[in-house]
C-alpha cells in the first residue's frame, strides 16, 4: 500500500456531497459498500470527515494541485468502520490491567492462586489485586475459586476475580470486608451471595452482583484507567472497530464524565455511543440530556434494563419491568433489556412489544441484548415485534464446548440463534460483550458463519449465516440498532470516513479463513488511526 501526497482530486460525475477537492482517496480497492444501492465499488473519496463519492476508479478526473492524500490499496478489500454494539469498555480497560485468568493463561485453581501470588508480590499491602477472566468450565477441579484459595494467596491483600462471563466474581477475606458482605448479608434482589452448606458462611463467589458492587469496590485509579484505555484503544482500531456501544446497566453521568474526558484528551478514538442504566435517568435528564444527546464523537444511547433469571426468579419481575419500560419510554429513551434465559426472553418482548405497531413503524426500534435461548414460540413473537436483537456469535467460539457440555439438549439448537431470526425478519447487530470475549469482530464473523467453537466443535450450525449477513451484523446491522444509519454502517455520500482495510474479503474467502483476516489500516472520520 502506498501514498501520494500534494495532490488534488476532482471526482467524476458521481461527486455530490461538496465541490471541496478530497483530502483523501482511495484507490485500487475492492470496496464492500454495504449500500444496496452500489454494493461493490474500486474508490472512494473523503472530505471534512465524510465520504464525498463512491463508485468505480474510471470516473475519477484528473488530479490537480493541491493537498489531496491518495492511498492506493493494492486491491485490498475496504469495509465500512466495523461497529461493537455491545461491548463493556471500561470493563475491558480494566481487564487488560488484571492478572490473566483466562484459559489460555491458567488450567487450575493452584495456576490461578500462583499469578494472584505474583502479582501480590509486586503490589503494596492493602492494595487491590484484580483478576479478569477465569472459566469454572476449563479449570482442572471444574469448580469456582473461594475465598479461602485466594486468601492462601494474597493474605495481605484484597482479592476480585472476575468470571469470563461477566456476571460472577470471587472475593477473597479482605475484599469481602471492605464490600461490607459477611454471614449476616442477604442476598440483593437481583443478586445471589453463594453460601457454604454447613455454616452458611459466603464462600467469595458473587453471581450478578456488579452493582451491588459498584460503590463498595475502589475503582480504577486515573492512571491505571489511562493506559487500560490505551490498550483496548491499540486493540480496537487494529481489528478495524471504528464505533462501540458501550452497554453498562450502571452506567450514570459518572461514566459519561469518564468518556467526555477521555475523547477529549483524544485517548479514545472509536467513536462511542453509551447507554444509560435505567435506574440511572434522572441524572442525565437533571442535566438535560436526553437520548441521543452528544455528537459522532461520544452521544447518549438507549436506557439499559438488566433482566435475569440467574436466582430462579425474573429479576425485575414482570410487573416491575413493565413499569421501568414505561417509565423509560415516556422520558424519550431506546430501550435494550439484557435477556439470556427464555424467560427472561419472553418477558422482555411482552414488556418491549406492548402496543408497539409492525416491523415497519419507526417510532420503535427497542434491543434484547443477548437473547440467548429462543424457543420456537419465541421466534416467532420475536418476528411480529419489530424489536432488534444484538447477539455475540463470538459467544458461540468461546464457550461452545462448555455449552455442548452443560446447555440442555432440548435447548442446544435455540441457543444464540441467528441464521432462523435473519430469515424471519429480525433485524441483527453483533457485539463481543467484552471483556467476556476479545473485541475482534473476525473471530465473530467466523463463528456466525461456521457455528463453531474455537476446537472446531459444531454448535447449533442449523444457525449459520452468509458471509455478507454476518459483516452486515457488524456494520450497517450495528448502525441500525443505535439509530445511527444515518450516518455510520455504510460507505455511503454523506456518511462518516470511517472505514477498515483488509488483507482479504471476508465475503469471498473459504469460511475458516475469515478468522485470519488482517486489517491493514483502520480510518476514523477520514484520518488514518492504524496501519501502513
Amino acid at each position: 500500500m502506498w501514498r501520494r501526497d500534494n495532490i488534488s482530486l476532482t471526482a467524476g460525475p458521481d461527486v455530490s456531497a461538496s465541490d471541496r477537492p478530497a483530502d483523501l482517496v482511495l484507490v485500487n480497492a475492492n470496496v464492500l459498500t454495504m449500500d444496496p444501492a452500489r454494493p461493490r465499488a474500486e474508490a472512494v473519496a473523503v472530505t471534512g470527515g465524510r465520504i464525498a463519492w463512491v463508485g468505480p476508479e474510471r470516473d475519477l478526473a484528473g488530479l490537480s494541485p493541491s493537498r489531496t492524500e491518495v492511498i492506493d490499496c493494492r486491491g485490498r478489500t475496504v469495509v465500512p468502520g466495523l461497529i461493537d454494539a455491545h461491548c463493556h469498555l471500561l470493563a475491558y480497560a480494566s481487564s487488560l490491567l488484571a492478572v490473566e485468568c483466562g484459559p489460555n493463561a491458567v488450567g487450575s485453581i493452584s495456576d490461578i492462586a500462583s499469578a494472584v501470588r505474583d502479582r501480590a508480590g509486586s503490589t503494596p499491602p492493602g492494595g487491590w489485586v484484580r483478576g479478569s477472566g477465569y472459566d469454572d468450565f476449563s479449570l482442572l477441579e471444574r469448580r469456582h475459586p473461594t475465598r479461602w484459595d485466594l486468601d492462601k494467596a494474597a493474605p495481605d491483600h484484597p482479592v476480585k476475580l472476575n468470571h469470563r462471563s461477566g456476571h460472577a466474581s470471587v472475593l477473597n477475606t479482605a475484599a469481602l470486608n471492605i464490600a461490607g458482605i459477611s454471614i449476616e448479608t442477604a442476598d440483593p434482589t437481583s443478586g445471589v451471595i453463594d453460601r457454604d452448606p454447613g455454616t452458611g458462611e459466603p464462600t467469595g463467589l458473587l453471581l450478578d452482583m456488579d452493582g451491588y458492587l459498584r460503590d463498595r469496590v475502589p475503582r480504577l485509579s486515573n492512571a491505571e484507567l489511562d493506559e487500560g484505555l490505551r490498550l483496548a484503544n491499540r486493540r480496537l482500531v487494529s481489528r478495524g472497530v471504528t464505533s462501540v456501544q458501550d452497554a453498562g446497566a450502571s452506567n450514570s453521568v459518572e461514566e459519561w464524565d469518564s468518556f467526555a474526558h477521555l475523547k477529549a484528551e483524544g485517548r479514545l478514538e472509536p467513536r462511542v455511543t453509551m447507554m444509560a442504566g435505567a435506574r440511572r435517568l434522572d441524572g442525565f435528564l437533571d442535566r438535560g440530556m436526553g437520548f441521543g444527546w452528544g455528537n459522532d464523537e461520544l452521544s447518549l444511547g438507549a436506557a439499559k434494563v438488566m433482566l435475569s433469571a440467574t436466582s430462579g426468579r425474573l429479576s425485575p419481575d414482570r410487573s416491575e419491568l413493565r413499569d421501568i419500560v414505561a417509565r423509560a419510554r415516556g422520558q424519550g429513551f431506546q430501550i435494550a433489556v439484557h435477556a439470556v434465559e427464555a424467560e427472561a426472553v419472553g418477558a422482555a418482548i411482552d414488556a418491549l412489544a406492548r402496543d408497539v405497531g409492525p416491523a415497519t413503524d419507526e417510532t420503535r426500534r427497542d434491543r434484547i441484548e443477548h437473547c440467548s435461548e429462543c424457543p420456537p414460540e419465541l421466534l416467532r413473537k420475536l418476528a411480529d415485534s419489530g424489536l432488534v436483537v444484538v447477539t455475540q456469535p463470538g459467544f458461540i467460539f468461546e464457550s461452545g464446548r462448555r455449552y455442548l457440555s452443560e446447555v440442555d439438549g432440548a435447548m442446544r439448537p435455540w441457543l444464540y440463534r441467528t441464521g432462523s431470526l435473519v430469515e424471519a425478519g429480525v433485524t441483527m447487530a453483533a457485539g463481543s460483550d467484552a471483556p467476556v470475549t476479545d473485541p475482534d469482530p473476525f473471530a465473530g464473523m467466523y463463528a456466525a458463519v461456521t457455528r463453531r467453537a474455537r476446537a472446531g466443535e459444531p454448535v447449533g450450525v442449523g444457525e449459520r449465516v452468509g458471509a455478507e449477513t454476518a459483516l452486515r451484523m457488524y456494520t450497517s446491522g450495528g448502525a441500525y440498532a443505535a439509530f445511527q444509519e444515518a450516518g455510520r454502517g455504510a460507505i455511503e455520500v454523506g456518511k462518516l470516513a470511517d472505514m477498515a482495510v483488509l488483507d482479504r474479503d471476508p465475503t469471498a474467502v473459504e469460511p475458516g479463513e475469515i478468522r485470519e483476516t488482517g486489517v491493514t489500516m483502520t480510518v476514523i472520520g477520514g484520518r488514518v488511526v492504524w496501519g501502513e
